[in-house]
């Protein structure tokens, strides 16, 4: 009888873990991790494409010295911030990295437009390269940001959903921050089109 209950019981806690989501839990823990290496693989590629961009630049554009001082800082500030997995559990730190890569995606753009100033920079074909290269990587980083927003839905949901929240309680897994949009207001307004200048 006893080892009848022990087996009866045995079953039931069987069972019960089946459907608990721990292994899914994992699973999409482990895609997140997947792809936030992708992310920052992609942001160091764009930061190792930095120094060159600016050398190149600042051959041409040698009264150009705050936006090239600005660059410089930004990506410093973005080399200062550890990028471990802990990041994602922290939402003020991811925070904080998100930020600093925005500060250099912004420095990067006021460095580019300095560029249609000089036509002998943009007929080089050292910047014309940079210039490609950082093109693409920015296409790369929308990609690997993309794919890591979409495995962050599928990890929250699932932390979130019953059976499987018990499971993340119990466990300690809660919600893990995403990308958001830095001012949605901004971009909610339609753009305003005048002709007349």
């Amino acid at each position: 009888m006893k080892r009848a209950l022990s087996c009866m019981m045995a079953l039931g806690l069987a069972l019960g873990l089946t459907g608990c989501g721990y292994n899914r839990i994992q699973t999409t823990d482990e895609g997140i991790k997947a792809n936030w290496a992708e992310v920052l693989n992609q942001y160091q590629r764009r930061a190792d494409l930095v120094p060159n961009l600016v050398n190149v630049v600042k051959g041409y554009a040698t009264h150009e010295k705050d936006i090239l001082t600005q660059v410089a800082e930004a990506r410093s500030k973005v080399g200062s911030i550890q990028a471990t997995p802990e990041l994602l559990k922290d939402e003020q730190a991811f925070n904080k990295f998100i930020a600093a890569q925005h500060e250099l995606t912004g420095a990067l753009s006021r460095l580019l437009a300095v560029s249609e100033n000089y036509p002998q920079l943009k007929a080089d074909g050292a910047f014309r390269d940079l210039q490609a290269q950082l093109e693409g990587t920015e296409n790369r980083i929308a990609v690997a940001r993309n794919r890591y927003i979409e495995a962050v839905m599928a990890y929250n949901v699932t932390v979130r959903s019953f059976p499987n929240n018990l499971t993340a309680k119990m466990f300690g897994y809660g919600t893990k921050p995403t990308f958001t949009v830095e001012n949605e207001q901004t971009i909610s307004r339609p753009p305003t089109v005048d002709f007349s200048k």
